[in-house]
């Protein structure tokens, strides 16, 4: 193997998790006006919701179950309600308002408000002590203003409109439709409340991935237990049973998208590098989902761009990258956790099993000299 080889496979395991993260913005990119384009079709946000993650847990069980088979951890009471409340706080809860909000504003403006997860979960997990920030040290500080810039940002672009930038001539798309995006307030209402638990969410991530460390597995089981959640949720608030029908081509492309690529693919990478570089890492590169949003909305789908906006970007960018220059200075994040993965603690009862046999003997031993 040359050096320049090497020297790729090193660069390439250091930013694994930077690139996958930037996958994943990508991929949800695309969802937002897929799934704008199927609300114009009619089709419910919740049954969206519903069925995509029951796509997502089909999609994924086989390939959980040929991998990881051997290595699921007993399944207890406390565990179940532990992947209980991470579907709810994931999957059920943030989902639904967080695509209900799409109804009242748009592809824009929802990943705008994404933003605010990155320093909400900072603020939660400094406050867990899940993170832990010297403020005496210049990439300390460089998170926190990293995170203050990303929060103003994100208000600027929600807040401030300013000049109007019209929409781009012979865009290849058009997504807009019958949709009437007039509702900001209870738009707006309904995204702080979906990235309040979309935050809380990454942070149960962090905690319950150490205790299940079988992803693919986990990943199913988010799948299956959110689309449960969604649909008792769904039969609550909506009784058409028409709702239930797929009508379109673009509602099942939709479906089919969200349930195999977001729902498993995704939330796969979001779990390994969660383990690998903590919540708050996953977090931070949400602003770049809004970038790329707003380069796809003006350039390819046709929708107008605020002079906000572009502010808000520069300043997202700004702050993204103080806190990705902050963050490098946690090196690897598994092995500052306190509480011990499924591994370990199964090592460490091994461990004290053979010294308590070890020390039986020598205790026969000394009761037969007396």
């Amino acid at each position: 193997m040359s050096n320049n080889e090497c020297a790729f496979g090193v660069v390439y395991v250091k930013f694994k998790p930077h690139l996958l993260m930037v996958l994943v913005q990508l991929v949800l990119s695309f969802l937002y006006f897929l799934v704008e384009a199927s609300l114009n079709k009619g089709m419910n946000p919740h049954v969206f919701v519903t069925y995509r993650h029951a796509v997502g847990g089909i999609v994924v069980l086989p390939f959980a179950y040929i991998r990881e088979r051997k290595t699921w951890p007993k399944l207890t009471l406390t565990m179940f309600v532990e992947l209980f409340f991470l579907s709810l706080f994931g999957i059920s809860l943030t989902l639904n308002m967080f695509f209900e909000s799409l109804k009242y504003t748009t592809p824009s403006f929802v990943a705008s408000m994404i933003n605010t997860i990155s320093p909400l979960t900072f603020i939660i997990a400094v406050g867990l002590r899940l993170e832990v920030v010297d403020v005496k040290k210049p990439r300390g500080m460089a998170r926190v203003f990293g995170t203050v810039l990303s929060l103003i940002g994100a208000l600027i672009m929600t807040l401030y409109k300013g000049h109007t930038i019209q929409s781009l001539r012979g865009a290849p798309f058009n997504v807009r439709g019958k949709l009437v995006h007039n509702n900001w307030i209870k738009g707006s209402i309904l995204s702080v409340a979906s990235c309040i638990s979309w935050s809380l969410w990454y942070i149960l991530q962090a905690i319950i991935v150490k205790k299940y460390p079988a992803q693919l597995s986990l990943t199913a089981w988010i799948n299956c237990m959110g689309a449960a959640q969604s649909a008792a949720f769904t039969v609550l608030v909506q009784r058409k049973p028409t709702a239930w029908f797929i009508t379109s081509t673009v509602e099942l492309c939709c479906i089919f998208y969200a349930g195999v690529i977001c729902g498993g693919f995704v939330i796969f990478g979001q779990f390994w590098t969660a383990e690998q570089k903590g919540p708050v890492f996953v977090s931070m590169f949400n602003p770049l989902g809004t970038i790329l949003v707003a380069i796809l909305a003006y350039f390819v789908f046709g929708e107008q761009l605020h002079t906000g906006s572009l502010l808000g970007v520069v300043i997202v960018i700004i702050g993204l990258y103080l806190l990705l220059w902050g963050k490098e200075s946690d090196g690897d994040y598994k092995s500052q956790q306190s509480f011990p993965t499924h591994v370990e603690q199964k090592e460490y009862r091994t461990q004290i099993k053979t010294s308590a046999e070890e020390e039986v003997p020598q205790r026969s031993v000394s009761h037969a000299t007396n």
